[in-house]
């Protein structure tokens, strides 16, 4: 095995710097990847351009990250293997000693590393992880493919099925980007009326074509009244961080509708409490989800036919690939690609 790796790290804020990094051992509990693909998501962009100059080492971002086990920790479950395919998302692993381990609610745990924000991402050739942070990575999925579906596949899959909705019922996904791209496969697929709501006429014949069956653009109608000339949406999406575009929808809502926030934006929401207790309607925030819920996205995408929209960039192109991301520039997910480390721990 190597005893460097390349990496690109946050040595001054917004800026990618690619380095040479020392290999470490696994310590209790970890294994060492040695990564094949990692997804570029817009949350990449707080830990970029917020990244604290004092860390020493500068930190290391990304969080859909895939690869092989190249060497194992101590106390490390007996179901991870050295050679085996895993990825690990925005969660990096549970603790199974806080209030929320103990109820079974892992991605709720509270001493948990954030990938890429309070512990190194897969901007990199190889990468430690906690081993309950580890999710089994299909056959029938490449890395690329798979990489992004581990953040932005798991928090769209979750959402629809927290979301309240039957099969049959009408679903808005707005927003019809990284995330929004795949919300509309999966709704599709669940057997939901998909509304996609998006901003300009460019961008509605991919979303029929990815699987909705109404786009309203919001450059041209008031999405609300659009819905609820379709008498009302059973739930919306929201996979934009814009409290200020997403309150204007709450009043498409069917009774008994959800709005479902996957954007962590720091803007209040306006919600008009008569809208809510009149029509019963609700407003809750999804997070991704826990390794196994990880895995049972990746399942459905297998056996759905749900595959992210992506382009491939080397790592050494890091710093374009993320310009890119930011401008928007980009349908609709940049993976990066780690060539020389699929034979790392050779």
């Amino acid at each position: 095995m190597k005893r460097t790796y390349r990496a690109m790290q946050v040595t001054t804020p917004g800026i990618l710097d690619l380095v040479e990094r020392d290999v470490r051992e696994p310590g209790r509990g970890e294994v060492l990847i040695a990564v094949e693909a990692c997804g570029i998501c817009g949350a990449d962009a707080g830990d970029i351009e917020g990244a604290d100059p004092s860390l020493q080492p500068p930190r290391v971002p990304g969080h859909e990250v895939v690869g092989r086990i190249v060497m194992l920790g101590d106390a490390v479950p007996s179901i991870w293997k050295v050679g085996q395919r895993v990825g690990v998302g925005r969660l990096g692993g549970h603790c199974n000693e806080c209030v929320q381990c103990r109820q079974g609610r892992f991605e709720l745990c509270r001493n948990q590393p954030f990938v890429g924000a309070s512990c190194d991402g897969g901007y990199a050739e190889m990468m430690l992880a906690r081993g309950t942070g580890l999710v089994s990575i299909p056959d029938e999925l490449n890395s690329e493919e798979a990489a992004p579906i581990l953040c932005a596949g798991i928090a769209t899959f979750n959402a629809l099925k927290k979301c309240g909705a039957e099969a049959g019922d009408l679903v808005a996904v707005f927003g019809i980007g990284g995330l929004g791209h795949m919300a509309v496969q999966y709704a599709r697929r669940m057997g939901f009326k998909v509304v996609a709501v998006g901003r300009g006429e460019d961008i509605a014949e991919l979303a029929l074509k990815l699987g909705a069956h109404v786009y309203i653009d919001t450059n041209r109608e008031a999405a609300a009244e659009r819905l609820n000339e379709l008498e009302g949406a059973k739930a919306i999406i929201v996979t934009i961080a814009s409290a200020s575009a997403a309150s204007p929808l709450l009043s498409g809502l069917a009774p008994g509708g959800r709005l479902v926030l996957l954007g962590a934006g720091k803007d209040p929401l306006a919600v008009s409490g008569g809208l809510l207790v009149g029509g019963e309607r609700g407003v809750v925030g999804s997070i991704t989800g826990s390794p196994y819920e990880n895995e049972k996205t990746l399942d459905f995408s297998v056996l759905a036919g749900v595959r992210p929209m992506i382009e491939t960039m080397p790592l050494e192109n890091a710093p374009e690939a993320y310009e890119r991301m930011k401008s928007g520039d980009v349908q609709f997910r940049i993976v990066l690609t780690m060539e020389k480390s699929r034979h790392a721990h050779q």
